[in-house]
């Protein structure tokens, strides 16, 4: 069975990287599953999504816990531990990085068992669909009338000009990945032993007046404190801060860093959902990120 994670951000197009991977298998003949895997959407919070193709039907079921092929389309998401993008990854594993590094910088920074591969692109954000046509060509299983029959049926409610440019994305990735095509192969199956149990949390129950809140009138996002949805929170340096202060509040998917009259931008914890974009974007590297659980308010 192939077993392939997508990790990237709200809006990336993780879960259309996903659907179009999975359709081209099924275009293939194999039995599919894919899925994506994010709580509330919401742009720039981490997401991820899973393919299964086996020639035979799939039993298993739930996230992945030992993948074959791994494709970040983000690589800030690994400095984030809590989003678990390495874990399971051993020497069979295949680790595909969207970025400009060298794949050599990134086996040494992240000392994995597996190979470590980068496609560097410069395609905008939104790079779903260049991560599936990267992973397609790696799967090796997959031919190339497979991938694009895919692309065109999952992009066809957005127009022809989407499907061209989708297209267009996905042949530059195939292309770029045709001197690795096929190294991701089958795990054997496994064994009882590997599945580990569930990693239970336990969250204390609110009050039904705070759990369930309802918000009927419009313009009242304000009053939705989406700054609990964080696990960890960006801190500005503001020594070293050089106040270039239209990239950090641009960049903000959720306009939650403001801008004093001097330049001094200031971060509103009411609502920021500690994406750490601004962490990945600060040019003098000012913002850090730091675990949410004993910050003082």
């Amino acid at each position: 069975m192939f077993r392939i994670r997508f990790h990237g951000r709200g809006g990336q197009g993780m879960k259309t990287a996903s659907r179009i991977l999975g359709s081209a298998f099924f275009h293939a003949g194999y039995e599919v599953q894919d899925a994506p895997h994010y709580g509330a959407e919401r742009r720039g919070a981490p997401v991820s999504a899973y393919v299964r193709a086996d020639r035979r039907p799939i039993d298993e079921r739930g996230i992945i816990r030992c993948p074959d092929l791994v494709v970040v389309a983000d690589e800030s998401l690994l400095a984030i531990a809590a989003r678990s993008i390495l874990a399971g990854i051993d020497r069979h594993s295949i680790l595909l990085i969207v970025g400009h590094e060298a794949a050599m910088v990134w086996q040494e920074r992240l000392n994995v068992p597996g190979t470590v591969l980068t496609l560097p692109t410069d395609a905008p954000r939104f790079s779903g669909v260049a991560c599936a046509g990267a992973a397609a060509r790696l799967v090796g299983a997959l031919g190339h009338d497979a991938m694009t029959e895919a692309i065109g049926a999952e992009l066809a409610g957005f127009g022809d000009k989407a499907v061209a440019e989708g297209l267009t994305l996905a042949e530059a990735a195939w292309q770029a990945m045709a001197p690795h095509a096929g190294c991701v192969s089958e795990a054997d199956e496994l064994p009882a032993s590997r599945h580990a149990p569930p990693e239970w949390i336990d969250l204390p129950a609110d009050p039904v007046d705070a759990a369930t809140p309802a918000i009927h009138a419009g313009a009242t996002s304000a009053a939705l404190n989406t700054g609990l949805w964080r696990t960890l929170r960006p801190v500005i340096d503001h020594e070293r801060c050089n106040r270039c202060w239209w990239i950090c509040s641009e960049f903000c998917p959720d306009s939650a860093i403001t801008v004093a009259a001097d330049g001094t931008p200031q971060i509103d914890y009411e609502h920021c959902k500690g994406c750490l974009i601004c962490v990945a974007q600060c040019p003098p590297h000012a913002i850090r990120a730091v675990p949410e659980q004993g910050v003082t308010p």
